[in-house]
């Protein structure tokens, strides 16, 4: 192994040959890319006997896994060739398999659990804490170590309560029962390591990170962020706490699209949009929901910042003229009255409505849009200030039990796309018919 092509904790996990390893790390360190040239390495030694499976969050992503190890494949094809021994790897393999010349093979693997099931050698869970069900994965993907091979956990964080966040912590300070190898990589501890040096090279001179220094990439990573905490699960391994948020990140994943999805496609149903508007300070955040059977679709966001009232409004009229939209709802709140009532004179009050913020308001939209995401009846796109958003509202009570939501002014707003896409589903969920919002008990969502 090159000293200088890997990075000291890249190197570290590619010795590590104990029977369960778990790899808590910061996004885009290469650590993917190491974990393929570590399973490529242990197949082509000639005693190699056991196959390997790897799983990520979906198919694509675990084709993509191959394809790294077909790249480092080749490499060591080329090694063996030019020494005058046999080839490493023979020529059988596809999109989903990469096949050696000692008969074992490394395959990839959907993200259904059940598809762990009676297949024996090592594991490779790729982005362990964003699998629709991690404990289910784990639970049967285990087993497949009994006769051999090894148990290979990579991942960010996807909050405290996600069942990757309890086998760390379980191994850090909960006496490791299980006896894993944890290994953990924050951007700082990789940039420490060199993998800005790395990074430059790949980007090539005329990248605006060319002039860097660490400390100055630091910031720019941390600033490009759509907020402090985003920054802090996915770069520096520290976990959303799940329980101060109203929307729980498990519910999120579940209902977000494939990253290579095209959620923008409409595909004939009706549509209803939800608007929450700001001017300076705050985002104006247009959400289109598209109703499909009983699920709604996301099928736009548009979030404009410090724009003329004249071009909101132009932006609003443009989605009102699309003869599917059934209705909008549109906060009036303070600076956003005019805004509403203008709609309102112009498409009829049926296909636009003025909703007024206030506590009680904003009760009966938030707990619909929580049973929505609960149920899986809402799908919205992988997106972190998306994410950011939707989890930065916060459910707090009064010594006297009045309910009131909450969230944090920043860079990426004020919750905005939350209470837009609250305002989408209570415009569904309304079917066309203005209906006034008042204070209630707080109920299940009714399709």
């Amino acid at each position: 192994m090159d000293g200088g092509f890997f990075l000291p904790y890249q190197k570290k996990w590619i010795l590590d040959g104990s029977r369960i390893k778990i790899m808590e790390k910061s996004r885009q360190i290469g650590m993917s890319w190491t974990a393929a040239y570590a399973l490529v390495r242990s197949h082509s030694l000639a005693g190699a006997r056991l196959d390997s499976w790897v799983s990520s969050r979906d198919e694509m992503q675990a084709r993509l896994f191959i394809a790294d190890c077909k790249k480092f494949a080749e490499i060591l094809n080329m090694a063996f060739v030019e020494s005058g021994a046999e080839r490493a790897v023979s020529g059988g393999s596809g999109a989903k398999v990469l096949t050696f010349e000692n008969g074992t093979s490394i395959n990839s693997l959907s993200s259904n659990p059940d598809a762990q099931a009676g297949k024996r050698g090592t594991r490779v869970l790729d982005e362990f804490a964003l699998h629709p069900d991690p404990r289910a994965l784990y639970s049967v993907a285990y087993p497949g170590i009994t006769w051999g091979g090894r148990l290979e956990i990579i991942s960010t964080h996807r909050g405290r309560e996600n069942f990757f966040n309890r086998l760390v912590e379980e191994a850090r300070h909960g006496g490791n029962p299980k006896n894993i190898s944890l290994h953990r990589v924050t951007l700082q501890d990789a940039l420490e390591q060199g993998l800005l040096k790395k990074l430059k090279a790949a980007a090539g001179e005329e990248s605006e990170i060319a002039q860097m220094d660490e400390a100055a990439y630091f910031d720019y990573v941390k600033n490009s962020c759509a907020d402090g905490q985003s920054f802090m699960q996915e770069y520096m391994c520290e976990p959303f706490d799940d329980n101060s948020a109203f929307l729980k990140y498990d519910f999120l994943e579940r209902c977000a699209y494939a990253e290579n999805e095209n959620w923008r496609q409409a595909q004939g149903g009706i549509l209803y949009l939800g608007v929450d508007v700001g001017r300076c300070k705050d985002l104006t955040v247009f959400w289109l929901l598209e109703k499909l059977g009983d699920t709604l679709y996301t099928r736009d966001v548009k979030a404009m910042r410090d724009r003329s009232f004249a071009e909101q409004e132009s932006v609003l009229f443009s989605y009102m003229q699309n003869p599917k939209l059934r209705r909008a709802c549109i906060d009036k709140t303070g600076i956003g009255r005019q805004f509403a009532e203008r709609a309102a004179e112009r498409f009829g009050s049926a296909r636009a409505e003025g909703i007024a913020f206030t506590q009680a308001s904003k009760e009966e939209l938030a707990y619909p849009l929580r049973a929505a995401f609960e149920g899986g009846k809402i799908r919205i796109p992988n997106s972190p200030e998306i994410f950011a958003d939707l989890r930065g509202v916060k459910r707090a009570a009064s010594a006297l039990g009045a309910v009131r939501f909450e969230a944090e002014s920043g860079a990426n707003g004020h919750s905005d796309r939350f209470w837009a896409l609250a305002l989408a589903l209570f415009a569904a969920k309304s079917a066309g018919e203005a209906v006034e919002l008042v204070a209630k008990k707080p109920r299940a969502f009714a399709w």
